[in-house]
């Protein structure tokens, strides 16, 4: 099947902001008495932030009000927010940018499939978002990954099938979306995922667009 289509995930994918994501969980989990660590952060890997925050909840087997859970998901947003500022061009992980100008100088479609909610303000940063046709983040979605939503809409919009189009997912969450929905996945930079996937890249420079366009 001719590939027409690439949809990205974005954090470990595009760009990897997972430190700024732990510091800001961690300091959500010292102000619950919580304890959190790298291990406990590779189960919030893909998943929404309302989805994270009850995560470690229950891994604290605590409870909190719905006034307390919305204040938390807000300070730690504007924490992550602060802390990815300087982002810029520069922070693009391997391969990325070579590889989103091949596509679009060869036709085909871009776009990204997030959880994040934070997914267009990233890509300014990074001065990339004009590369992509569509963007869906957690704010387009009702049912976030493991769910095959987010990358469904993207191929909708970008008016393609699901097997005409590639996602790249560094989270087993996110690959089990896109298996599930039917797409030709490859899992970047994660070896943790190495086990669920066939097509696996330790970089996007190891990928060769022309190989299946």
């Amino acid at each position: 099947m001719k590939i027409k289509g690439l949809l990205f995930d974005l954090d470990g994918v595009i760009v990897s902001t997972e430190h700024n994501h732990f510091l800001a969980w961690k300091r959500t989990a010292d102000h619950l008495g919580i304890e959190f660590t790298e291990k406990e952060n590779e189960l919030l890997k893909g998943i929404s932030r309302v989805d994270s925050l009850k995560k470690i909840l229950d891994l604290g087997k605590k409870s909190i009000s719905e006034k307390e859970f919305d204040e938390l998901l807000q300070s730690k947003n504007d924490f992550y927010l602060e802390s990815i500022q300087s982002l810029s061009r520069i922070n693009l992980l391997p391969g990325v940018l070579n590889l989103l100008e091949y596509a679009r100088s060869n036709g085909i479609k871009l776009g990204v499939g997030s959880s994040s909610k934070n997914a267009n303000y990233i890509l300014e940063l990074l001065e990339i978002a004009h590369f992509f046709d569509v963007v869906v983040d957690g704010n387009g979605v009702k049912s976030p990954k493991p769910n095959p939503e987010v990358f469904l809409i993207g191929a909708e919009a970008l008016c393609i099938m699901p097997n005409e189009c590639i996602v790249f997912e560094d989270a087993s969450s996110g690959i089990e979306a896109a298996i599930s929905g039917g797409f030709q996945v490859f899992g970047v930079g994660n070896p943790e995922i190495k086990p669920l996937i066939k097509n696996y890249l330790n970089d996007l420079t190891e990928f060769r667009l022309e190989e299946h366009a």
